[in-house]
Formats: structure tokens, C-alpha cells, sequence
């Protein structure tokens, strides 16, 4: 045999490695299906609200320099509301909480209680860490939604409310703290990240 020869796969060896190609594109195409499948309309209309408010809020939390974290605004009828720090804490909180309840599952310790969560909460890093966590948390509890529980009463820690509701007050709670970031960003000479120009 020549060194051509020698180079060149053998027949049955391209076959064996196109059919090896073709099962993990295949499965992998099938899991993707499968999971995608999973998730019911309703939980796929609930976790893309949270994928937006993610795409939101975020970006307004990373957009805040870390040295105006304690920012409040003072010009004004502003006394004893909350920090920046204390708005992102708190909108993570209610998303964990409300998430918590979808799921009926308890939250762990090291997430805190209180309006603001844990103490450890010191920096930026930690505090969009923290918001993040929740996020994904509430995307846990969104894919969990089907027609069939999304009325079911859960318990919330003002009582007993439906998944909806609860799904829902992650959403409108969040939102309404959002506004007010904003405003933060823009009395700190910052323009939020979703009302700059598209690039």
C-alpha cells in the first residue's frame, strides 16, 4: 500500500463515522424537541415575560457604577426611600419569593428574608449576582405552569394566592421598580441601557 493509499479512510470507516454524525445530530435535535415540548403555551408566555424583564433590568443594574450603589435621590419629597442597592435587593427578593411560592418549595437560607435579603449584599458584583440568581430562579418557576395548576391557590406569605397571581406580581412588582431605577440612572447623568439608540 502507498502512502496515498494509507491516508485515504477507508470506505466503511467514512460510513461508520457519517452514521455516528448523523445519531448525535439526531439526538441532539431530538432532546431540543423534547424540552422545547416540555414546556406548556402558558409557561412559555410567562417565561418569556421574565426573558424580557431579564433583558431589562439587568443591563440597568450593570449600567449603575458601583461607587453610586447607594444612591438616593434627596432634590424633592425623596426622604427615607431606598437606595439603589436597596431597589435591585428588593425587586430580587419579591422575584425569589414569588417563585418560591409557584413552586411551593422553601427558600434556602443563604437567599435571605427581609425586603432586601442577605446581609452579605455589599457590592455591585453581589447584587447583580443576587438579581440574577432570581431571574433564573423565576424561570424555573415559569417553566412549571401548565393550564392545569396555573389556577391553583399556592401560599404566599400574605396569604393565599393562584400561580397566576403569583407569576404575574413577578412581573408588575419588578416593572414598578424598574421605572424608578431608571429615573436613579438618569439623575446620576447615566441614559438606561433600553433607551439608548440601537446600534
Amino acid at each position: 500500500m502507498n502512502t496515498l493509499e494509507s491516508a485515504i479512510p477507508s470506505l466503511s470507516a467514512i460510513r461508520k463515522s457519517l452514521t455516528i454524525c448523523s445519531l448525535l445530530f439526531l439526538c441532539a435535535t431530538s432532546l431540543c424537541a423534547v424540552a422545547d415540548q416540555e414546556l406548556s403555551p402558558v409557561a412559555k408566555v410567562l417565561d418569556y415575560e421574565i426573558t424580557l424583564l431579564e433583558g431589562d433590568i439587568i443591563p440597568l443594574a450593570e449600567a449603575m457604577p458601583a461607587d453610586k450603589y447607594d444612591f438616593a435621590p434627596t432634590a424633592g419629597e425623596f426622604k427615607g426611600v431606598r437606595t439603589f442597592a436597596d431597589q435591585i435587593s428588593h425587586v430580587a427578593v419579591n422575584i425569589y419569593s414569588v417563585s418560591s411560592a409557584i413552586l411551593e418549595e422553601k427558600l434556602p437560607p443563604e437567599i435571605g428574608t427581609g425586603e432586601y435579603g442577605p446581609a452579605k449584599l455589599k457590592t455591585k458584583d453581589d447584587l447583580v449576582a443576587y438579581l440574577k440568581g432570581s431571574l433564573a430562579y423565576a424561570h424555573k418557576a415559569m417553566a412549571r405552569l401548565t393550564a392545569a395548576n396555573l389556577t391553583d391557590e399556592v401560599q404566599a406569605w400574605w396569604g393565599k394566592a393562584s400561580r397566576l397571581f403569583m407569576a404575574d406580581v413577578a412581573m408588575w412588582h419588578s416593572y414598578d421598580h424598574y421605572g424608578q431605577l431608571v429615573e436613579y440612572l438618569r439623575m446620576n447623568g447615566i441614559v438606561p441601557p433600553a433607551s439608548r439608540p440601537r446600534k
